[in-house]
């Protein structure tokens, strides 16, 4: 079993005990999302550390999502809802890229693979080489939108 997926039932047990119900609810849902991605697909595997982050990472990004969703429609309890939930989940996510470190890596990626004077259409040859690095550390679309920027 991974450690990240162990270390989630365990604190699941501990949120349970201590009555915590957003942690606990939250915890509850990931590890089922986890459990999904073993059993999708036509053989049952075990996750790594790695997949199980990129399962929380898209946990994530779906209240972030939501959580706008719910202002935009006025609903703002809901709206903090999604938002705890989002908060429960960053603690188990590496740490999130800040803007300056996307900008840098893009700049990179555009001078080694030769971009700067292709434009856009070497948004899929910059993204290729940014991806491995941000995975799980930025979000895609602010990734893109660097990239676009850089390039355009």
């Amino acid at each position: 079993m991974s450690q990240l997926k162990d270390r989630l039932r365990t604190d699941l047990t501990a949120a349970i005990k201590a009555r915590d119900e957003v942690r606990s609810s939250t915890l509850r849902m990931v590890l089922t999302a986890v459990t999904n991605a073993e059993v999708a697909g036509k053989v049952q595997r075990e996750l790594t550390d790695e997949q199980v982050v990129e399962v929380l990472a898209s946990e994530a990004k779906k209240r972030r999502e939501a959580a706008i969703a719910f202002d935009d429609g006025g609903r703002s309890e809901m709206a903090a809802k999604e938002r705890a939930e989002a908060k429960v989940l960053a603690d188990y996510l590496p740490e999130q890229l800040s803007v300056e470190e996307i900008s840098r890596i893009v700049s990179e990626a555009v001078g080694r693979t030769g971009a700067a004077d292709e434009g856009m259409k070497a948004m899929g040859k910059v993204m290729g080489v940014v991806q491995p690095q941000v995975k799980g550390r930025a979000d895609g679309a602010a990734v893109a939108a660097e990239v676009r920027r850089q390039l355009g």
